[in-house]
């Protein structure tokens, strides 16, 4: 009776201190809080280029090789690197669902469709599908995404 009672001690002893010890790495910051819809990173940058006919990306943080653009976000990207020599090769596309210095373009949120999300371009107005991957980067479907396509460096 004695053994068992100190072991119903030590079990007891053992979970209060791990619960101060998870409560004082929370309030030391080694949990920080997810806020919806918000990436790790205001301001992404991933490099696609053509392959296969299309627009793909390679993210392998993300877990994502030759991820292909579709549905109408081939032609927007098009209009995107117009003026960027060899684009076909890669070139840095920079995104995010805040303004930033320097974007090219603002992609509205019109509708969720298949699990992806359409947005709308405007000058010229393209409507384009980005599908399910977009959650790799964000939690909910921005209502907007700014965008800029540059050159290589």
């Amino acid at each position: 009776m004695q053994t068992r009672l100190n072991f119903r001690r030590l079990g007891i002893i053992a979970a209060i201190a791990v619960g101060v010890v998870l409560a004082l790495a929370w309030a030391n910051g080694l949990f920080p809080p997810r806020r919806a819809g918000a990436p790790a990173n205001a301001l992404l940058v991933i490099a696609p280029y053509r392959h296969a006919g299309t627009w793909v990306f390679d993210d392998l943080k993300a877990g994502l090789v030759r991820e292909p653009f579709v549905a109408g976000v081939p032609e927007m990207i098009d209009v995107l690197v117009q003026d960027i020599p060899g684009a076909t090769n890669g070139f840095r596309l920079l995104f995010s669902a805040r303004p930033f210095p320097g974007y090219q373009k603002k992609l509205t949120w019109l509708r969720g469709d298949m699990g992806g999300n359409y947005y709308r371009m405007e000058e010229p107005a393209m409507e384009g599908w980005i599908c399910p991957a977009m959650f790799r980067y964000y939690e909910v479907a921005p209502k907007e995404l700014y965008v800029k396509a540059e050159a290589k460096k």
